[in-house]
């Protein structure tokens, strides 16, 4: 398929007139990830909701090695041809390393950032070496197992440790219709051992940087406040959640996008 013609499946709420919000949920998820979120989020913002490659209704993509480049620009096409020119940007886990590419792509573009549960990428070649070879693992996986066997060890990994065996395992009957096919085709090619060292980015470029994290999630948040450090990042943390906010505390989230985004406005 020719990606220079290629569009994302989305769906869009709210009022185009106000300032847009693109949102890009993680691996295995889809764009109805957000869907609880928009009856909050649409009052005050034009919410764009993106498949992507691989995902939900859009296409797969043939991407080198790494793809984050070729993903930022079907999104960036995608979003021309919904006539969104600026926008927020918001992502998830996966989401969000793709919104950091997308930050270096078109930076004039994005009035501002909030990452939520993201990596910023790893600081040695070794670190990534090692990362691409426990993803080649999981690549694996998804060849060889069912998609339900799949995402039965995913969702044990440490970082889902904070869900409760009832979303967990609402989580796996939702994910259940990915195709291995279609997330192989952007796994290996999107692998935090495929991604650049990038934190110094929110030095790099104009706009607020939000970074959402919760408290339960402790790798996360010790990347958090290590970024933090070194870089112009407004952390936001949430009590009673982990890896997946947005998940397990939809109103918190809510709360704090809305108040920090219409105050980067004022």
């Amino acid at each position: 398929m020719d990606n220079t013609e290629l569009m994302l499946a989305s769906s869009c709420y709210g009022d185009p007139s106000k300032p847009a919000l693109v949102l890009l949920h993680g691996f295995l998820g889809n764009k109805q990830d957000w869907q609880t979120l928009m009856p909050r989020l649409s009052q005050h913002f034009y919410c764009v909701c993106l498949d992507l490659p691989g995902h939900g209704d859009s296409p797969s993509i043939t991407l080198d090695k790494p793809g984050f480049v070729q993903v930022s620009q079907v999104i960036e096409q995608t979003l021309a041809a919904l006539n969104v020119s600026h926008f927020h940007l918001l992502g998830y886990s996966l989401g969000g390393r793709i919104a950091l590419h997308i930050a270096l792509l078109m930076p004039e573009k994005v009035l501002s950032m909030t990452l939520e549960s993201c990596h910023y990428g790893l600081d040695s070649q070794v670190s990534r070496s090692e990362r691409l070879q426990n993803d080649e693992q999981w690549d694996e996986r998804l060849q060889h197992l069912t998609m339900t066997e799949f995402l039965t060890l995913w969702y044990r990994q440490a970082v889902f440790a904070d869900l409760s065996d009832d979303v967990r395992a609402n989580l796996i009957k939702r994910r259940a219709n990915n195709t291995a096919a279609a997330l192989r085709s952007i796994y290996l090619a999107t692998s935090l051992g495929q991604q650049q060292h990038l934190s110094n980015i929110p030095n790099q470029l104009v706009g607020d940087w939000h970074y959402f994290v919760g408290k339960q999630d402790k790798k996360f948040m010790h990347l958090a406040q290590q970024w933090q450090s070194k870089a112009p990042i407004k952390l936001h943390f949430f009590e009673n959640a982990g890896h997946n906010i947005h998940l397990v505390s939809s109103q918190a989230f809510c709360n704090t996008l809305i108040q920090h985004l219409l105050k980067d406005r004022t």
